[in-house]
């Protein structure tokens, strides 16, 4: 019983030390953002390429953080608001997500990925 015990316990401990090596990295994140977001969308306010800049998209409405941005209606009455659970889903598949989105972007699948860019979009205030 003391065997089970212990290896349980290792198990926990382990799955610890596993969940915080995987804990969100901005500076990654910064770098998936410039290779897989950078090419449609801006950190400054108000540029904008393709898509919308993104510079502080974290807390805001979906379809308003950029004004001089054309956001498609369905976008615009998603009722979603862009935090990290929200972020996370959406990154997963956008047009699964939202459909009739205008972005052309198939998604993130890596759940790292996405926790790392989402914990680089916040630090965009």
């Amino acid at each position: 019983m003391r065997y089970i015990v212990a290896v349980l316990v290792s198990l926990f401990l382990c799955g610890g030390l596993l969940a915080s090596s995987r804990a969100q990295d901005a500076s990654a994140g910064q770098m998936i953002f410039k290779v897989k977001c950078g090419v449609c969308h801006s950190l400054i306010p108000g540029k904008r390429s393709v898509g919308p800049s993104l510079i502080g998209v974290v807390g805001k409405k979906a379809g308003t953080n950029d004004p001089t941005y054309a956001y498609s209606d369905e976008m615009k009455n998603s009722g979603k608001t862009w935090d990290a659970a929200t972020l996370d889903m959406y990154l997963t598949a956008p047009r699964t997500y939202i459909p009739g989105i205008k972005m052309l972007f198939a998604g993130l699948p890596n759940p790292s990925d996405r926790a790392n860019l989402i914990a680089f979009l916040e630090t965009l205030k």
